[in-house]
């Protein structure tokens, strides 16, 4: 949650010192290819590919084993993203131009963007250790400090825009460029954060590598289908930002604000999930027991649904007053308020598909089922292609976020339909229900916060910041309350689970 939050806090600031001009859309797309790495990496293959194999060595051989295989991947992964970095340096003014080609036609800013580009590259070999520290620290039960590594990314990016912004034309870069040094610092605190806990659990670098080993082979064999299976939605969003380039000055950065928007609630509450998910998950199929894995799985995404779904309401019907107190000061203006919030509308639409994918991809590779998510994936992009092309000459950027959202869903539920007969069923019944009941509670939560919304504004009318705190924290309340309410009435399991482990907490915690 803090690593989310100070992500929208992040882009907050980005928005009010550079709003959606071209400074902004430069860096947007700069980053998106390291970006996008660092989505796979840390939230994605990595942990498909090392998890169940590290899970193994630790399960049936011991830490000596498991730390071993550890340093081979560190130093494996250090060695292949130096390459692509070096890589990525010398072709970045045509790679740029060929995902930003429309940028010619703005003076300097493709030169900005290739600029960007260069400078804030080797953050992939940062991002790529982070993730595999994050990987045996998962995998060793420690979650805690992994999850909020990617808070320090955040935080340095904060310290830096704030910082550093007034000081880059004294050394004659752009003020965006401080933008691309708080990346890059940001990769850095990512890993320095998660390698204390390391130690502590008796891990100790070693600059060893061989290419021959077996464990080391199995890891990189399966991050590249792990890659292809879990990138759908990162490659959707780069299709995305590309379509978006020729859609005018602003188009990139309001569909980047908006997908920052509704990537909290996948953040918080679907990777998250995915997390906990996927080593229990291994050690179920690592003693040959599917029974365990198939409840692990339900229970992931019945709780999932239970967050995810009234999300998905609350940032569809919510969308212009949460756009508004976040983003709209500095340079970000009225109008850009009204283009993210579209866009957020739309995006919102595939929110629990996105979910879904996050938890179920990797599941797969638990199992020895590589070949699944990449068909599967492969299938999402090729649809989202072609939703894209057609959508935005019919909607404009906002048919972007549509044909994401509708292939998001698309990706989801095949994977639904190859793990249930993986597995012989994913108590389909029992999540159906679950679904349905969560639904409507949804639905009646989404009516309340209209009304509350059209009342407060109706008591307490302006324009200012503290008026606009209360309106929406009021509206929310009253949709949060009715929301648990109608989940109480309607019996949805996993809330009232979740209300007895919580009570349970409490009681144990005031003794």
């Amino acid at each position: 949650m803090t690593s989310r939050i100070l992500g929208v806090v992040r882009e907050q600031v980005l928005a009010a010192l550079f709003g959606a001009g071209d400074a902004t859309d430069a860096y947007n797309v700069a980053f998106r290819v390291p970006n996008l790495v660092r989505d796979l990496f840390a939230e994605g293959a990595m942990s498909s590919a090392f998890v169940p194999t590290f899970t193994r060595h630790l399960t049936t051989e011991g830490k000596a084993s498991a730390w071993r295989l550890g340093n081979l991947v560190i130093n494996g992964l250090i060695v292949i993203t130096a390459a692509l970095v070096i890589l990525g340096m010398i072709c970045a003014e045509p790679l740029v131009g060929l995902f930003a080609g429309a940028y010619r036609s703005v003076p300097g800013k493709i030169e900005l963007t290739v600029f960007l580009t260069r400078l804030m590259l080797p953050f992939l070999t940062f991002v790529a250790v982070a993730a595999a520290c994050m990987g045996m620290l998962n995998s060793l039960h420690r979650f805690f400090i992994p999850a909020l590594s990617p808070a320090m990314f955040n935080v340095a990016t904060i310290i830096c825009a704030l910082g550093l912004v007034p000081l880059m034309p004294a050394f004659g870069w752009p003020p965006i460029a401080a933008i691309a040094i708080g990346s890059l610092v940001g990769g850095v605190a990512q890993l320095a954060l998660q390698w204390p806990s390391l130690r502590s659990e008796g891990f100790r670098y070693r600059p060893v590598l061989n290419w021959r080993d077996e464990s080391l082979k199995r890891v990189l064999v399966l991050m590249g289908p792990g890659t292809i299976g879990l990138a759908a939605t990162q490659v959707n969003v780069l299709v995305n930002t590309v379509l978006a380039t020729g859609e005018g000055t602003g188009a990139v950065s309001w569909l980047n604000y908006a997908f920052r928007l509704m990537y909290l609630p996948i953040g918080l509450f679907g990777v998250s999930i995915a997390t906990a998910t996927l080593p229990a998950v291994s050690r179920h199929v690592a003693m040959n027991d599917e029974g365990a894995a198939r409840r692990t799985v339900a229970d992931g995404l019945s709780l999932m649904l239970m967050l995810n779904i009234p999300a998905t309401v609350g940032l569809m019907v919510l969308a212009p007053p949460i756009v508004r107190l976040i983003f709209e000061r500095g340079a970000f203006t009225a109008a850009d308020t009204a283009a993210t919030a579209a866009a957020v509308q739309f995006y919102a639409i595939g929110l629990v598909g996105y979910s879904i994918v996050r938890i179920t991809s990797p599941v797969f590779y638990a199992l020895g089922r590589n070949r699944t998510p990449v068909m599967v994936s492969i299938a999402t992009v090729l649809a989202n292609a072609a939703l894209n092309v057609w959508l935005v000459g019919v909607m404009g950027y906002r048919g972007l976020a549509l044909g994401t959202s509708i292939a998001a869903i698309f990706n989801g539920a095949l994977l639904m339909f190859f793990l249930r007969r993986r597995l012989g069923g994913i108590e389909g019944g029992r999540v159906s229900a679950s679904l349905a009941r969560i639904t409507i509670a949804a639905a009646i939560m989404g009516v309340a916060a209209v009304a509350a919304d059209v009342g407060t504004a109706q008591w307490m009318p302006g324009v200012g910041l503290a008026p606009q705190i209360i309106r929406l924290m009021t509206t929310i309340g009253v949709a949060v309350g009715v929301l648990a309410a109608s989940a109480y009435l309607l019996r949805v399991r996993e809330f009232r689970e979740s209300v007895t482990l919580v009570a349970r907490k409490l009681r144990i915690g005031s003794r």
